[in-house]
């Protein structure tokens, strides 16, 4: 059976200990731990903890290279990831996710293909890398362009690495087909965000069937195909009024993967 894993970014602004509870009550198979401005998330010894007391392995770590956590761990991206590694090890995680360098980080992206085999190498986690999107910057009047933020694109098959991240809301918002890319993925598709999308440019992160995104095709080929990596729901609760409501939306999304795959 395919492991269906809850991110802890799916509680924000909770902090990680309520996404470990909630997969536990829930029945979800473990937990993927977004690294980020949450101190829990940045401590291995706790996370270890939660892990045991709520009975939830730890499935992904996703490393700290969001915009808002470049100096969570170290200002260097070099030392996040290979942080990131570690911690995977330590956790029983089989998975490391990581986005593409920025455009900005000249040395970091000219070294990224070469860092991330060699961690696979030393670690044997899978460092999947996550496909992005692009940006809409105003020039004023009325219009806009799309710049992306990446090095050397969206698109990590472009470069070509061992192991991927799909991620369907990211697909949505650069008005990708998830189904294609995740054929060009190939085998090398080893890690699922799963999570819908309207098609409109930004990161929507809805439950699963409640926007336009191929969800249940996609989980339906997984289930078909023999798939060996992990599906995790990352989802935006952020609008849930009570701890209850919250509830809700990941059971609901745990039912969705569940019964597409």
């Amino acid at each position: 059976m395919i492991p269906v894993g809850l991110s802890t970014a799916s509680v924000w602004p909770q902090p990680a200990g309520a996404a470990f509870e909630a997969a536990g009550a829930l029945g979800y198979d473990g937990v993927e731990v977004m690294v980020w401005a949450d101190p829990t998330s940045q401590d291995v010894r706790a996370l270890q903890r939660l892990s045991n007391r709520e009975r939830v392995p730890v499935l992904a770590v996703h490393s700290p290279c969001l915009l808002i956590s470049q100096r969570v761990w170290s200002p260097d991206p070099v030392e996040r990831l290979r942080r990131s590694v570690r911690a995977a090890e330590e956790l029983g995680a089989r998975t490391v996710v990581v986005h593409p360098p920025f455009r900005w980080q000249r040395k970091y992206a000219d070294g990224f293909a070469d860092l991330v085999a060699e961690l696979e190498d030393g670690s044997g986690i899978a460092v999947a890398v996550e496909n992005m999107f692009p940006v809409r910057r105003g020039l004023g009047r009325g219009r806009s362009v799309q710049v992306t933020a990446f090095r050397p694109s969206i698109d990590p098959t472009d470069v070509g690495h061992r192991n991927y991240t799909l991620d369907l809301s990211h697909a949505s918002a650069a008005n990708v087909d998830a189904m294609e890319l995740a054929k060009r993925m190939g085998d090398g598709l080893t890690h699922v965000h799963l999570a819908d999308g309207t098609g409109l440019p930004k990161d929507q992160h809805l439950i699963p069937g409640r926007g336009s995104q191929p969800c249940a095709e996609l989980c339906g080929v997984l289930g078909r195909s023999g798939f060996t990596g992990q599906v995790v729901l990352e989802v935006d609760t952020r609008k849930a009024r009570t701890a209850g409501e919250r509830r809700e939306l990941l059971a609901e999304s745990l039912a969705f993967a569940r019964t597409h795959l």
